[in-house]
């Protein structure tokens, strides 16, 4: 499915790259260790991604005001990516429910939620 999500953008964007730009959309600027933990990647997973993004011009490091670190922040394109994302994503998950009613559609995305907020706090 993120196959398809981010088929025909280009910009460094792979099967890899929507949690991460979704991850700074929800966040905000954040650093390498931050952002990581909120997606399940470590730092240097997650700084070998940001820097294919960087180079795609969907984010940019700049440097941490409390810190001796980097800041990964999304660019105006950027935005506009994850926008575009999410509107592809939202058209994926809906052509796969296509036939549910909507009390079965209502209870799969809340299961879904509260599987997504254990896991979070069970990865820490």
């Amino acid at each position: 499915m993120y196959a398809d999500l981010v088929a025909g953008i280009g910009r460094g964007l792979d099967i890899s790259s929507y949690p991460l730009l979704s991850g700074l959309a929800r966040m905000g600027p954040a650093n390498a260790v931050q952002l990581g933990r909120e997606i399940g990647l470590d730092r240097s997973g997650t700084s070998r991604y940001a820097s294919r993004l960087e180079a795609g011009g969907l984010l940019r490091r700049s440097p941490d005001p409390d810190a001796r670190g980097t800041l990964l922040s999304l660019t105006e394109d950027g935005e506009e990516v994850v926008g575009l994302l999410r509107r592809r994503l939202a058209e994926l998950l809906g052509r796969r429910l296509v036939g549910w009613s909507a009390p079965e559609a209502e209870a799969f995305v809340a299961g879904l939620e509260r599987f997504v907020w254990e896991l979070r706090d069970e990865l820490g």
